[in-house]
């Protein structure tokens, strides 16, 4: 598979990407393994261990569900589709990821 952040290596290059998971979470593993297929740099936060986290996750995107990637800051962008086979379509991630730089 060619390399669909290709497009958008500068802008990732200077973003914080931060994905926020929970201990329990496939589609979180599913997430964070196509990030580091495509070296996308990210940090995680475990919502399962952190009270506050969890919170903000809530009181800003409205959903309690992960994965969510939390893009410099202020963006916020849905790392599942429950609709999707697989539960992650790769395209529209991307695009949606894009689209927060």
């Amino acid at each position: 598979m060619q390399d669909p952040f290709a497009p958008h290596r500068a802008k990732l290059a200077g973003a914080r990407i931060v994905v926020y998971v929970s201990t329990w979470c496939p589609d979180c593993s599913r997430l964070k393994s196509f990030l580091d297929r495509f070296e996308v740099s990210y940090n995680t936060v475990n919502i399962s261990k952190s009270h506050d986290a969890a919170t903000r996750l809530e009181e800003e995107t409205g959903k309690r569900g992960v994965p969510y990637v939390l893009v410099n800051g202020s963006k916020w962008v849905r790392g599942y589709h429950i609709d999707q086979p697989g539960r992650l379509n790769l395209t529209l991630f991307v695009s949606e990821l894009a689209e927060a730089l």
